[in-house]
């Protein structure tokens, strides 16, 4: 075991890059996780309980069965149990696998069901054996795993009748996003060190621009102060943010209405969307599947574009 009280990656696991569906090297998200874990705290996970909760207002998730597409950290998957689901989470990072594990034996042990598998979003056999769920989330993943539409396909499968799917999509800026692309891809041919100098160059030089920014819209006289709306996001934290964001590969993106079009052709009902407009980031989407669709399903709906 580590310092961290994590498991250590096998020697022949770690000389080998981990892959994308079409066999290219991809982030390596469970080290940023593992690294992450040392901050989460009961605030943090408070905190994603919270933003969960609201997420999906005004619908319970005490009794209920929640499927975690890519669990990362965990810390969402450990946010659904607090709020009383019985948890099923999967990733393909064995380091994310681990740390979710690490994660249930620090703060989930006592509370309801929750297991943590390995397993791909984009294997369908896998996921037809897990069956299907009152709430699938698929958060910020499905744009990693090299085949985006696919993974967006075989979770939509996931949702039972009348069941909620949850999910998160990068915003296609069309140039920008061509140039994050290229950022992307250079921090995979990059030595630990010059990813972490690209990781930090990129977010001074846009933190910075957001913190002039602020000042000159006299929103916040302190100009970073803003950082702590970060742990109420989800419980994140705003460098290891930076990280997935930087690093985070293989990157595709989608406009809200190409997003909205595959699912409705699915049999799914948009309820709730946080878009980012025309800038970056993931577009957020909540959707029902159309078997039992409530009346307050259909008010959500009527303004889901926000």
């Amino acid at each position: 075991m580590s310092g961290s009280g994590l498991p250590t990656q096998p020697a022949s696991v770690a000389a080998d890059a981990p892959r994308d569906a079409r066999g290219d090297s991809r982030f390596e998200f469970g080290k940023n996780w593992k690294a992450f874990l040392s901050t989460v705290d009961e605030s943090r996970i408070a905190s994603a309980a919270e933003s969960l909760s609201r997420m999906l207002s005004p619908r319970s998730l005490a009794g209920r069965t929640f499927l975690d597409i890519g669990c990362g950290s965990g810390l969402s998957s450990l946010a659904a149990q607090r709020l009383g689901a019985r948890v099923t989470s999967f990733d393909f990072d064995v380091d994310s696998v681990a740390c979710s594990r690490e994660l249930k034996r620090r703060y989930g042990r006592d509370q309801p069901v929750w297991t943590i598998d390995s397993g791909s979003a984009l294997d369908e056999a896998y996921l037809e054996k897990l069956g299907t769920f009152d709430f699938v989330y698929a958060w910020g993943v499905l744009h990693h795993t090299g085949q985006m539409w696919r993974g967006i396909d075989l979770a939509a499968r996931r949702v039972t009748d009348g069941g909620v799917l949850l999910i998160a999509i990068y915003n296609d800026q069309g140039a920008a996003s061509r140039r994050w692309r290229w950022i992307k891809r250079t921090y995979q041919g990059l030595p630990g060190a010059g990813r972490t100098v690209l990781v930090a160059t990129v977010a001074a030089w846009y933190e910075s621009k957001f913190a002039a920014a602020r000042l000159l819209a006299c929103r916040n006289p302190l100009p970073f102060s803003d950082w702590r709306l970060k742990h109420r996001d989800r419980g994140m934290s705003v460098w290891h943010d930076w990280v997935d964001w930087v690093g985070g590969w293989p990157f595709e993106v989608a406009r809200p209405d190409d997003v909205i079009d595959f699912l409705v052709a699915r049999g799914l009902v948009l309820v709730k969307h946080k878009g980012v407009g025309g800038g970056w980031g993931c577009n957020e989407y909540v959707f029902v599947r159309s078997g039992r669709v409530t009346q307050n399903d259909l008010s959500d709906a009527a303004g889901a574009h926000v």
